[in-house]
């Protein structure tokens, strides 16, 4: 892929308003991603080869905590607004039900809540990062 086709991408982007697109041509994979305009990050650029048959690594399920992932593909958020303070931090316990963070797609802000009550062990993504549909958000003691 050359840089002009790469521009091309890129002005769709804008033109369409996405945050993220992603491209494989001949094993080759190119992902742009784009900050939402209220944030300071520029477009990154990743070019990574795609082996032909790469097997997916096999997950380690450990029984003592739960996984929360994404569900849609968009930007991550630890507070409900820009100086307010996080939904959870690590030690916080939570009930079921309870809003761990809010995932904005296309201008719309999805709540992601806990499925279980448990104690928030770990946070495995920043806010204001753009995730994917399944990126695991937080881990959780039960």
């Amino acid at each position: 892929m050359n840089e002009a086709d790469i521009r091309k991408y890129a002005g769709l982007m804008q033109e369409l308003g996405l945050t993220g697109l992603e491209i494989t041509e001949d094993n080759r994979k190119v992902r742009l991603e784009r900050a939402v305009p209220s944030l300071s990050r520029e477009t990154v650029v990743v070019d990574t080869a795609v082996p032909a048959s790469a097997p997916a690594p096999a997950a380690k399920e450990n029984i003592d905590y739960y996984s929360v992932t994404s569900p849609l593909v968009g930007v991550f958020y630890a507070a409900p607004a820009e100086n307010a303070e996080p939904y959870v931090a690590i030690g916080d316990h939570v009930k079921k039900g309870q809003v761990l963070c809010v995932v904005e797609a296309m201008k719309l802000m999805n709540e992601v809540t806990s499925e279980e009550d448990g104690v928030i062990s770990e946070i495995c993504v920043t806010n204001g990062q753009i995730v994917e549909y399944g990126t695991e958000l937080f881990r959780i003691r039960r």
